[in-house]
């Protein structure tokens, strides 16, 4: 299984897939952007080494008007998120393996651990409020 890329006609379909106890691993980048690109297929092997968690692939200059405003500063960036729980939001290394690592670091926290590390700090609490992947796709 691969990645599925972000489109208007699915975006309805992966907001609904996106469930309380879903993982939603998320590659925001931009088609001109040459290390997304090489990215790509690792992103992709990532998505077939969970196949129990949703990776979505986002384009933001094509997807704009489907997620609004997500501030990117660097390609690729990554959004890990546990139904409304943003766990991570930052550009990452364009290695599989430490997104690997990314990914299982998070989903290997109890519910209380992942509750508490939302809270933590005030880059976190921003993430809940304007880095929700799933309220984004759901008010576009």
């Amino acid at each position: 299984m691969s990645s599925i890329t972000l489109e208007p006609e699915n975006q309805q379909q992966l907001a609904q897939r996106m469930q309380d106890d879903v993982w939603v691993v998320a590659c925001l980048c931009a088609a001109w952007c040459d290390v997304c690109t090489s990215y790509r297929p690792g992103f992709d092997e990532l998505a077939a080494q969970h196949p129990e968690k949703l990776f979505i692939w986002i384009d933001i200059e094509d997807s704009a008007d489907l997620i609004g405003d997500f501030d990117v500063e660097n390609f690729p960036t990554l959004l890990i998120q546990r139904g409304d729980d943003v766990m991570f939001y930052g550009t990452a290394m364009p290695d599989q393996r430490i997104a690997h690592r990314l990914i299982t670091s998070h989903a290997d926290k109890t519910e209380s651990e992942l509750k508490l590390q939302t809270q933590s700090s005030a880059e976190y609490k921003e993430w809940q409020l304007e880095r929700n992947l799933r309220k984004a796709l759901t008010q576009a």
